[in-house]
């Protein structure tokens, strides 16, 4: 048995598990936003970072990675183990088609693929946090910091990987840039990591431990993520 999982965030450039195969592609219909609050990686309760999602939205398509995990049922579960604790703010998870880069059909190159999803709706998912004004979803990137660093760099890595792999997201891109405007960072675009400005913060953040049940949906209509 072989499991695939879609990554379109910190996945695409930091997997952190052991796998088989990546192969870069898109899935269908959804467009990649930063309306999920993270409160123990890239920020805090206190001030949560905005890490990002998928929301569905017809004729949209992201690029990512696809990466697969075989070799038996123990090796499988350790991948999925993993990636339920460093996917806790979402509250379920999605089976997607994908489509590899260079494959022109119609015809999906991979069916059951698995999103990490969260729902987009404030009173039953307390990790949504809605879209806001780009000026004010910048403010709170540019100054988010937790026990894995800083919410910017989560921010400007993916700006990065998205180059990296060829399929920049404007999005992306005009979100990175609006927080060089707050930082005051001279220059635009990739490479994308910040040069010359740093903020300052405490350097370690005790992570707090909570991995919420996870349910496994079909197709849409929810909103995906991966932190």
């Amino acid at each position: 048995m072989v499991f695939w999982v879609f990554g379109y965030g910190s996945l695409v450039w930091n997997p952190g598990f052991e796998y088989d195969e990546k192969v870069i592609g898109f899935i269908k219909d959804y467009r990649r936003v930063f309306d999920l609050a993270c409160i123990d990686h890239r920020g805090t309760p206190e001030h949560p970072a905005r890490t990002c999602t998928l929301e569905h939205q017809e004729g949209a398509i992201c690029w990512g990675a696809a990466y697969s995990v075989c070799g038996g049922p123990e090796r499988e579960r350790l991948a999925m183990e993993y990636l339920e604790r460093r996917e806790c703010e979402y509250d379920a998870k999605t089976l997607v088609n994908f489509y590899k880069e260079g494959d022109f059909s119609d015809e999906p190159s991979l069916t059951g693929v698995i999103v990490f999803t969260s729902t987009p709706d404030k009173e039953s998912n307390k990790y949504y946090l809605g879209p806001a004004p780009l000026e004010d979803m910048a403010s709170q990137i540019a100054t988010a910091f937790g026990p894995c660093g800083n919410n910017r760099d989560y921010l400007f890595l993916l700006e990065k990987a998205m180059f990296d792999i060829g399929h920049e997201d404007d999005y992306v891109i005009e979100l990175a840039n609006e927080v060089r405007n707050v930082l005051g960072i001279v220059g635009k675009g990739i490479p994308g990591i910040p040069r010359d400005k740093k903020l300052t913060g405490p350097t370690h953040i005790p992570l707090k431990s909570h991995i919420p049940t996870i349910q496994l949906h079909p197709l849409p209509e929810a909103i995906a993520m991966d932190s």
